[in-house]
């Protein structure tokens, strides 16, 4: 059955994170506003602040409440992780308050699925305490993200595994204390079945960090990149290292990658909502021409076409999370795919609005505007570019239909006409219609 309603002891708690993210998280992005110190364990400062906070959570039970009680969260469906997530979003100091920052969330994830006892104990429990980050070292400078086109390596010598080859936007490689590295161990496979997935602790020799790479909106001066372009030099690591087994690592990879993605979109509901907000604060309070901006009938369409838009996109959202929680497992692929081609156009539109309507205030850096539209088209290309899951939308939705049957397609009306009239003839005939 359909539900729209949420539980009320549920709802409690989301209220609860309602009041906490705007009054504890969204304050740190003002402290401490570049994207990559939620990731600096150094920052004694910001930790000092944030454990706390994070203690708070927990008593809440609302820590890491993607991982089972097992692992310490909740083991929560994707549906209340919706309804959780698009308040995460809303700052981007929260989803390391609740133990939900990725790249983390999908390496736990992957850990907790494909790790040994010595590796959980070693690596996944520090990361569930929020005491380390780890990095994601997946897609190539040659390559982008197409597992089919990687050349890094991984080879057998001895009882060891020894990887060369480079990575290219390594997530917070620099703050990282062990990576989690695709690397090709059989090129003759077939395209899904050539990698290994490998884990890697930061001081291994032969990782070199290139280069921090810069993206919008951060600055190269100021060495602020947070995106590691890495060349792995004969880095050798034990044969246990490896997570799952040889050639298992397109699997390893798709069971973080699919989650990751629909939680970006829920994520990114919360703050297209926030600028939303902004919006409709602002042309309440604006006046031009001698009449609020609420009253002008463009500006009303602003908010009306971004309403609308958050809304339909916020239930294409919560429909893939019940599908992923009611359904067996692969039945949300197009669901997925569809949430990440929305989440950038939809998030871009709103944003731009919101910037247009406060004016000259809306491109500097004294409002979170500027930054979040600046982020747009690397929301697009985050997990997979949207033009892939465009492809992936068109496949999937294709095969439930076929190839018209005859020379016209099956909407022409006279053919269908005519069938009409042979199904009917005899009533047709007796009323003299035919």
């Amino acid at each position: 059955m359909w539900d729209f309603r949420t539980d009320p002891d549920f709802q409690d708690k989301l209220d609860w994170m309602e009041t906490f993210v705007r009054e504890e998280c969204e304050p740190l992005d003002l402290l401490f506003p570049h994207i990559g110190q939620p990731y600096n364990t150094e920052n004694a400062a910001a930790r000092a602040i944030v454990k706390p906070l994070q203690q708070q959570v927990r008593e809440q039970g609302l820590w890491a409440c993607h991982l089972g009680p097992e692992l310490g969260g909740q083991g929560y469906g994707q549906l209340k992780l919706a309804l959780m997530n698009e308040i995460i979003g809303r700052s981007m100091w929260a989803p390391t308050v609740f133990g939900t920052a990725a790249p983390d969330t999908g390496n736990a994830e992957i850990l907790a699925m494909f790790g040994t006892a010595e590796q959980k104990s070693r690596y996944l429990q520090p990361l569930l305490d929020g005491d380390i980050v780890s990095c994601f070292s997946m897609t190539e400078p040659q390559a982008g993200a197409d597992p089919k086109e990687f050349v890094c390596a991984a080879r057998r010598d001895g009882d060891d595994w020894v990887i060369s080859g480079e990575k290219w936007f390594s997530s917070n490689a620099r703050y990282a204390s062990f990576f989690i590295v695709m690397a090709v161990t059989d090129p003759d496979a077939s395209p899904y079945r050539r990698m290994s997935m490998f884990i890697v602790p930061a001081e291994t020799p032969g990782i070199e960090i290139i280069r921090n790479v810069v993206v919008m909106p951060d600055r190269e001066e100021l060495d602020e990149g947070t995106h590691g372009y890495i060349r792995y030099t004969e880095v050798r690591v034990p044969g246990e290292a490896i997570l799952g087994g040889p050639g298992q690592g397109f699997e390893v990879a798709q069971a973080r990658l699919g989650g990751g993605r629909v939680h970006h979109a829920m994520r990114t509901v919360g703050k297209c909502r926030r600028a939303f907000d902004m919006m409709a604060e602002r042309v309440l309070s604006r006046r031009t021409q001698g009449e609020l901006l609420a009253d002008k009938q463009m500006v009303q369409q602003f908010i009306a076409d971004s309403w609308i838009e958050l809304a339909q996109f916020r239930l294409l959202v919560m429909q893939t999370a019940w599908i992923i929680d009611n359904e067996p497992h692969g039945a949300a692929r197009t669901g997925i795919a569809m949430c990440k081609v929305a989440m950038a156009k939809i998030f871009g539109d709103i944003i731009g609005r919101a910037v247009q309507i406060h004016g000259s205030l809306g491109v500097t850096t004294e409002l979170p505007l500027y930054e979040w539209w600046t982020s747009v088209p690397s929301l697009a290309l985050a997990d997979g570019p949207t033009e892939v899951h465009k492809a992936t939308v068109a496949k999937q939705v294709l095969k439930g239909y076929q190839p018209a049957a005859g020379l016209f397609p099956s909407e022409h009306i006279p053919t269908r006409r005519d069938a009409a009239r042979a199904r009917y003839a005899d009533i047709l005939k007796e009323h003299g219609l035919v």
